[in-house]
């Protein structure tokens, strides 16, 4: 315990010279739409062209309850999305993201698609469930399909959009083990693990329980109001902490009732975010698992929208909630540049 307090240190130190304020913070202290036919959107109008700059790809922004979403159509295509083009998407108010899902022709027989994640400080991501459902809600609206089957780097997806416009994402089943989380470190129960923040007597956040979801999570849980905690200056150390080789997710929980709980979350490689579904399914698992909660519950997430997560009896987490579309336009896939469709909603 004593070491990761002391490393805690040395990396704000290092942050302030380095010019990291972020890092060295947290350890002192109606509208009409018009689709385009290739990509066709839920939205009251379902028609209309889309003129696409030449060489560009369509995209839409969207968000699964306050995560905002872009979602790049980049079927036909044997480009990417990269990085330094994330990052130019991100800098721009108007298309702001938590992350990108381009999606890609399938590559492994008996999938639809493959769907390549981006953060939006340009790297990748495993998984993003209130980005799937975003996924699934611009396909449905294009192909008709209710169900889909999706390639990530992290494994096999199944999601449904169902009638009442919900969408549930199959995010896969947990793992618990350290070497599977990953942590730098043996962890015998990653139900809790030795890690805290503040001074050793009295932390102010500390002992949370880690799980892989595709992607490393640490659940911190809190008996005050998730607002008190200043995520903002905590969240930069503790997702670059040494105990996480490949960074993590962090996440402020406080349960409500045995099938409720409220998050705020911390995510790796894009920041303070207004839900984070991955997020969402990590919490309720180590809920379950630490018998604070049941195996279905409700979660409450910043943005203001609610989530519901069902650890199933098969370890399989199902992600169920809603997507929103915003507009849509056309982008470089290799800059970032981008033009708004111009019949799309202002």
């Amino acid at each position: 315990m004593l070491k990761w307090i002391i490393i805690l240190l040395i990396i704000a130190a290092a942050a302030s010279l380095l010019g990291m304020p972020a890092l060295a913070g947290a350890a002192a202290t109606g509208c009409a739409l018009v689709i385009p036919a290739r990509f066709r959107h839920i939205a009251p109008n379902g028609h209309g062209n889309f003129g696409a700059m030449a060489g560009t790809a369509p995209f839409a922004k969207m968000n699964g309850i306050g995560n905002e979403i872009i979602v790049a159509d980049m079927r036909g295509r044997a480009d990417r999305v990269t990085a330094a083009a994330a990052v130019a998407l991100n800098a721009d108010a108007s298309t702001r993201f938590d992350q990108i899902m381009a999606i890609h022709d399938a590559r492994t027989p008996g999938t639809a698609y493959f769907v390549d994640i981006l953060n939006s400080d340009g790297s990748g991501a495993q998984a993003c469930g209130n980005g799937m459902r975003c996924v699934v809600q611009a396909l449905a609206a294009e192909t008709g399909e209710k169900t889909f089957t999706f390639e990530t780097v992290a494994g096999i997806l199944n999601a449904r959009e169902h009638a009442d416009g919900s969408i549930s994402v199959d995010m896969g089943t947990p793992r618990f083990g350290w070497r599977d989380i990953p942590l730098a470190e043996e962890f015998r129960d990653t139900r809790m693990i030795e890690l805290q923040v503040g001074p050793i007597d009295a932390p102010v956040l500390h002992s949370p329980s880690a799980v892989s979801m595709g992607n490393p999570h640490a659940i911190f849980w809190v008996d005050a109001d998730v607002w008190t905690y200043e995520l903002d200056r905590f969240g930069p150390l503790l997702e670059n902490h040494p105990i996480f080789p490949e960074r993590a997710n962090i996440t402020i929980a406080q349960v409500t009732s045995p099938d409720s709980m409220i998050i705020r979350t911390w995510e790796r490689g894009a920041g303070l975010t207004k839900a984070c579904g991955s997020a969402s399914c990590a919490a309720v698992v180590a809920a379950a698992r630490t018998r604070r909660t049941g195996r279905s519950v409700n979660l409450l997430t910043p943005g203001g929208g609610t989530l519901h997560v069902e650890w199933r009896e098969d370890d399989h987490v199902i992600l169920t909630g809603a997507a929103e579309w915003e507009f849509s336009g056309s982008f470089d896939p290799s800059t970032g540049q981008w033009a708004r469709d111009t019949e799309s909603a202002a």
